[in-house]
């Protein structure tokens, strides 16, 4: 699919958005917002929303960054994930909404997410999504508060990724005693981002001494269980 235009708010009016629609049969189908990590909506990100079409999902990735670019609106965009409010939330939920009023939508709308894009899978779980994939996202400070309420969750972190070291085991408590539906996963031999294929090029092979990127075991493995949770909770 081309890249289209999706209503946002008064910070960014249009998003710059990717949207994948299933290749087979004319819907409704369940929707997935998509969302992307520090780097923007990149080829990466768009084959992610593919895969889920693939798999019988609507699903639309926009660009966070539409208003100024990633170096304008990185700032911004953490800042919001941070205090729970801002343009970028606002942005996400106008694009959950928009996604949930199409024609060939069911209504039912689930958020993947990855790195910044997992964080503001969680922070916005218990506001209106029906399912929430957050891969390597940050947990909201105030955890226990922020998703209270909260849809179906499933997460995947990686075991050597040192900037979310215990993120998993205290999301996975966390969940536990809110009683929210869940599937929470670390992955030992997996550090950030290992659902991406970043194209750094001269860089990437810095990219693997730091403990990141792609590792294929893994990131089949989380697959394997978002789309077996969404169809549980979305209807695939």
């Amino acid at each position: 699919m081309p890249a289209i235009v999706v209503p946002g708010t008064a910070s960014a009016p249009a998003l710059r958005a990717h949207l994948a629609v299933p290749p087979v049969g004319d819907g409704p189908w369940p929707g997935v917002v998509v969302l992307h990590e520090v780097l923007g909506l990149s080829d990466d990100v768009r084959q992610h929303a593919d895969r889920l079409a693939a798999a019988g999902y609507l699903a639309v990735a926009p660009d966070l960054f539409t208003a100024g670019g990633a170096v304008r609106c990185l700032r911004a965009t953490f800042a919001a994930l941070s205090r729970g409010e801002g343009p970028a939330v606002e942005d996400v939920l106008a694009v959950r909404r928009w996604l949930a009023g199409r024609q060939d939508c069911t209504g039912r709308v689930g958020v993947l997410g990855f790195c910044l894009g997992g964080g503001f899978a969680l922070l916005l779980a218990a506001r209106g999504f029906d399912a929430a994939a957050p891969a390597y996202g940050p947990l909201p400070d105030d955890a226990r508060r922020v998703l209270a309420g909260a849809c179906p969750v499933v997460g995947s972190y990686g075991g050597r990724d040192r900037a979310l070291r215990g993120a998993a085991s205290r999301l996975e408590q966390v969940l536990t005693e809110l009683d929210v539906p869940h599937d929470v996963r670390e992955y030992p031999r997996a550090g950030h981002s290992f659902l991406n294929r970043h194209n750094l090029g001269p860089f990437t092979a810095l990219e693997r001494v730091a403990g990141l990127g792609y590792d294929h075991p893994s990131a089949e493995d989380a697959w394997t269980r978002v789309l077996r949770f969404f169809d549980r909770h979305l209807g695939g």
